[in-house]
């Protein structure tokens, strides 16, 4: 079982994955290569000078894979409870278990109505609904979270991988019982 699941894998999604994997839980990051980033190009993503999107994607995937998340290419069909975990099944008919989900799944919230996951309608140009979350990302239903422009923030790369870092600071605190910090140093 994942301690950690993320389904979506462009930036709220992979900063995620990145962050639970780097803090040590069992991370599954799930894409189905769908993902409205891989046709921007990006001039304004902080720390790169320009980047396009399939390689921004790619590097997210690199970044969460480094750190031990384990990415698989699948589309999640269904979400479900199951006992104190839930189950992930995905479109081949392979399910994944894990205690806590992040969905970042971008401007889709088919799975989570399907899940009876309350969504409300959204505020950014062409998103019509997202994910009612509350501020640390959680939804209605205990162990289900949501991040990025499916959680209603701003459709902005940049700001959608902020989010994802900061929902996955908040699931790992979670599992923790005490807030998690990750601050790296330079070597000298």
């Amino acid at each position: 079982m994942y301690e950690i699941a993320v389904i979506g894998a462009g930036p709220a999604g992979a900063s995620a994955a990145l962050f639970a994997a780097k803090a040590g839980k069992k991370t599954l990051l799930i894409d189905n290569d769908k993902g409205m980033t891989r046709r921007g190009w990006y001039e304004n993503y902080y720390g790169i000078a320009e980047i396009g999107g399939p390689d921004l994607v790619e590097t997210g995937h690199k970044q969460a894979v480094k750190f031990g998340a384990e990415l698989v290419a699948e589309q999640a069909v269904n979400l479900v409870p199951s006992g104190a975990s839930f189950m992930i099944e995905s479109e081949s008919g392979i399910t994944y278990e894990a205690k806590h989900v992040i969905l970042a799944t971008g401007v889709l919230t088919d799975l989570a109505a399907k899940a009876g996951i309350e969504t409300k309608d959204g505020t950014e140009p062409r998103i019509k609904t997202v994910i009612a979350v509350n501020a640390e990302g959680k939804t209605n239903i205990s162990g289900i979270w949501a991040a990025g422009t499916v959680a209603g923030v701003s459709v902005h790369a940049i700001i959608t991988a902020g989010d994802g870092a900061k929902v996955a600071i908040n699931v790992i605190s979670e599992l923790n019982g005490a807030r998690y910090v990750d601050h790296d140093v330079l070597k000298s």
